[in-house]
């Protein structure tokens, strides 16, 4: 498998934009979206428009702001911000996008030995920050690669044949050569609201037979999008964070 990577595009179609424009002539056999396709974000059909179309094999799963804005699910659990958004969604979407997203497939879903997950393999909604975490999910599943998202932080965590665990965390641009002897937990970070402090929209192309990642972080126009959700009368906080990836 070589797929490009994505998750958390948070509703935020100018740094998809840029996203796809950067790999336009990198080659990949499918496209994986882990989730939170919408929400925070002012451009919901923009986004799902786009990724519905993109003309390659496709392997999507739902987020939590997904499930909420398709109307599967309250809001309860999310901050009155996340909440303003999640429904301001549900009211926005056109029908064929609702459902689109009411008919993701909650994972994990398996493909090729690669796991893929929102949050942690047995609960969309759980953050995955810390090796502790990874332990447990490397005690519960025997997939070789487990791809997720939710955090919105690019990270790498892996466990070798001595049941070590070791995480770290990706800074920029970067290359990463995985160890047939290790497993790992991989997070690309987030095309549209990215949280390590870096504004950048973050992606990654992941190789299970070359076993490599490449990372990616590419600028877009934070400006516009921040003027979309001000326009649209969200919370003036989904606007500010993008301006410090926060």
């Amino acid at each position: 498998m070589r797929a490009l990577v994505v998750s958390d595009l948070h509703s935020n179609a100018e740094a998809l934009r840029v996203v796809m424009n950067r790999v336009r002539r990198k080659k990949f056999d499918q496209v994986i979206c882990l989730g939170d396709f919408v929400g925070y974000g002012a451009q919901p059909n923009q986004v799902l428009d786009t990724m519905r179309t993109i003309k390659a094999p496709k392997l999507y799963i739902r987020g939590n702001h997904d499930r909420v804005a398709a109307g599967l699910d309250d809001a309860e659990g999310f901050n009155n911000a996340a909440k303003a958004a999640a429904l301001w969604t549900r009211d926005h979407l056109s029908a064929r996008n609702r459902h689109f997203l009411a008919k993701l497939p909650l994972g994990p879903v398996e493909r090729e030995g690669v796991l893929l997950c929102h949050g942690a393999p047995h609960n969309e909604d759980e953050y995955v920050f810390h090796e502790g975490h990874a332990r447990d999910i490397f005690a519960d599943t025997a997939a070789p690669f487990i791809l997720y998202g939710h955090t919105h932080l690019p990270v790498i965590f892996s466990i070798d044949r001595h049941y070590r665990v070791h995480g770290v965390a990706v800074r920029g641009d970067v290359v990463v050569r995985l160890d047939r002897d290790h497993r790992y937990l991989i997070n690309p970070g987030s095309v549209g609201q990215p949280r390590d402090r870096n504004p950048e929209a973050s992606f990654m192309i992941f190789d299970s037979k070359k076993l490599t990642v490449q990372f990616f972080r590419v600028a877009y126009d934070v400006a516009k999008t921040q003027a979309s959700i001000l326009k649209a009368g969200l919370p003036e906080i989904l606007a500010q964070r993008l301006q410090y990836g926060t």
